[in-house]
């Protein structure tokens, strides 16, 4: 039997209260005695699980009562998914973001499976051929940039 990863674990917790409430508002210290894990992997989780590419918006208060919060992000049409997008793309965008972000436009209806497999194929490593990590990354955040206005003007 595979043992599941804390991450997954803490995960699924956040994302089981997400389902029954609009948001969620956790202390981290508390979480990670739940979990008996660091604080810090309740950060990871967040940065990594929780970003603006899967549909969430964390907000944090810091100090004796601070507070993370987070809120899955509830969109009335397919022009608030690609703007919102639009506005957290990083100006160094890192592959495994891309496919975040591009998962997120499938699973939302905004592309084909064909179309997604064509900008992984566009934004991978070994295409663009540059082997400057930061060159990298800023041109995939233009590739990301003009897929995103070419469905914007599309619809």
């Amino acid at each position: 039997m595979q043992r599941e990863n804390i991450s997954d674990i803490i995960e699924t917790y956040l994302k089981t209260i997400l389902a029954q409430e609009a948001a969620v508002e956790i202390r981290r210290a508390e979480i990670a005695r739940r979990f008996n894990c660091v604080p810090s992997q309740i950060n990871y989780v967040i940065k990594t699980r929780f970003t603006p590419a899967r549909g969430y918006i964390v907000e944090s208060k810091r100090g004796g009562g601070g507070y993370i919060r987070i809120v899955k992000v509830k969109l009335t049409d397919d022009q608030d998914l690609i703007q919102i997008m639009r506005q957290h793309i990083p100006s160094r965008l890192r592959m495994r973001d891309a496919r975040d972000l591009i998962q997120e436009l499938f699973d939302n209806g905004l592309i084909a499976r064909q179309s997604g497999n064509l900008m992984l194929a566009v934004m991978d490593h070994e295409t663009l051929g540059i082997f400057d990590q930061g060159a990298e990354e800023h041109l995939r955040s233009r590739l990301f940039l003009a897929f995103l206005d070419r469905l914007r003007y599309e619809r």
